[in-house]
């Protein structure tokens, strides 16, 4: 093998290293199981993850730049902390984009998405029946990402994946707030926007969408109220 080849294999086994560790521990920042606040070790990464820093580092400016990871003046790291003071505009954002992801689903929705749409419905289902909370929260994601993508805007399908996918931590709170037990009436408000859509309600539609994502919102802000010392990092 010549020294080229060599070269650009090290340099896809680094590439791949780097984005395993970006995917590990971006999943676990995500799901809490690193809570905000809590620092993060290059050297410790490197021995869990049996690799250089080289990668871990890489990981780490990825993360840094989606905001979910911090390098403070010392030049330590920790998981960056949730926003709570400004949460508004973040529910603002996703309660408008409920409402227009589903109202457009039912405007240009298309036989084909009908089906994928009633797939993730069918996997939200079976977490919720689980009771398992992580797959609640990505099957739900799924769900409505696949709405969006019925409504054929790919500027508000991205946007959307975003706060979903920044919002992840926000949910893992708010399963918690039904001790991961999410009741069934959720699984039946997603079928009542199926059902919309399938009739090509625009208005209910919107409705639905709208009141899906507000209940949502209302559980997040009482369960702030209650605890208002959470057990992680504000």
């Amino acid at each position: 093998m010549t020294n080229t080849s060599k070269t650009s294999v090290t340099e896809r086994k680094r590439g791949s290293g780097a984005k395993m560790v970006y995917d590990l521990l971006r999943d676990e920042i995500l799901d809490l199981v690193l809570p905000p606040g809590s620092p993060i070790d290059e050297v410790l990464l490197a021995e869990r993850f049996e690799m250089s820093r080289t990668p871990i580092r890489e990981a780490l400016v990825r993360l840094a730049g989606e905001g979910l990871v911090d390098t403070l003046p010392n030049r330590s790291t920790m998981v960056s902390n949730i926003d709570f003071l400004n949460m508004h505009t973040y529910f603002d954002a996703l309660v408008l984009m409920y409402r227009v992801t589903t109202q457009l689903a039912a405007r240009y929705y298309r036989e084909s998405d009908l089906e994928v749409i009633r797939t993730h419905q069918a996997a939200f289902a079976a977490a919720v029946e689980a009771q398992d909370a992580l797959a609640m929260i990505a099957t739900n994601a799924a769900f409505h990402l696949a709405i969006a993508e019925a409504g054929r805007n790919p500027y508000f399908t991205s946007l959307f994946k975003r706060l979903l996918d920044e919002g992840r931590r926000i949910l893992r709170l708010y399963y918690q707030s039904y001790e991961d037990r999410l009741p069934r009436r959720f699984v039946e408000e997603h079928d009542e926007m199926i059902a919309a859509i399938v009739a090509r309600d625009l208005v209910l539609s919107e409705q639905l969408g709208r009141e899906h994502a507000e209940q949502i919102v209302r559980q997040v802000q009482k369960l702030l109220t209650r605890n208002e010392r959470l057990d992680i990092a504000l």
